[in-house]
C-alpha cells in the first residue's frame, strides 16, 4: 500500500485474485457529500446505496469483451465510504459473475478511469 497527501493506491485479495484498485481517503464528510453528489450527477448508480458504474466506452474494448456481446454492458465499479471512495481497476460484466471478458483493466482501460477521477477531482475541489 502507498499513501501519499491523502491518496493511496492499495491492492486486496479477494478469491485469489488480486483487486486492484484507486483509493481516495482521509476525506472529510464536505468532501465525500460532494464525491457522492458528482457520482450520482454522472454515473449509472449500482444495486446498493453508494456504489455507481463507470460504463466503459465501447472503443476502449478488448477483442474478447467485443465479442461477448450477451455479457455488455462493462463497467467499473466505484464504491463510496464514510472516509473514502474507491475505483475498481476491475472490467465487469453487466450479466455474468464469471466470464473470460472479465478481467483487470488494460493500460487504456485504466486511463479512462483515471481521467474520470482527475476530472471530479479537479471539479469537485477535493484536495485529500
Amino acid at each position: 500500500m502507498t499513501k501519499k497527501q491523502g491518496v493511496t493506491l492499495t491492492a486486496c485479495y479477494l478469491t485469489n485474485k488480486t483487486m486492484r484498485q484507486y483509493v481516495i481517503d482521509d476525506l472529510s464528510p464536505m468532501e465525500r457529500d460532494n464525491i457522492d453528489s458528482y457520482l450520482k450527477r454522472n454515473l449509472k448508480a449500482g444495486p446498493m446505496i453508494g456504489l455507481y458504474w463507470i460504463v466503459l466506452p465501447e472503443e476502449l474494448l478488448t477483442d474478447t469483451q467485443k465479442e461477448h456481446t450477451d455479457c455488455a454492458p462493462f463497467y467499473f465499479g466505484v464504491e463510496v465510504e464514510r472516509e473514502a471512495v474507491r475505483f475498481e481497476f476491475l472490467v465487469r460484466s453487466n450479466a455474468h459473475l464469471h466470464c473470460d471478458c472479465i478481467a483487470h483493466a488494460t493500460p487504456e482501460q485504466r486511463q479512462h478511469v483515471l481521467e474520470f477521477l482527475d476530472t471530479m477531482l479537479d471539479e469537485e475541489c477535493i484536495r485529500s
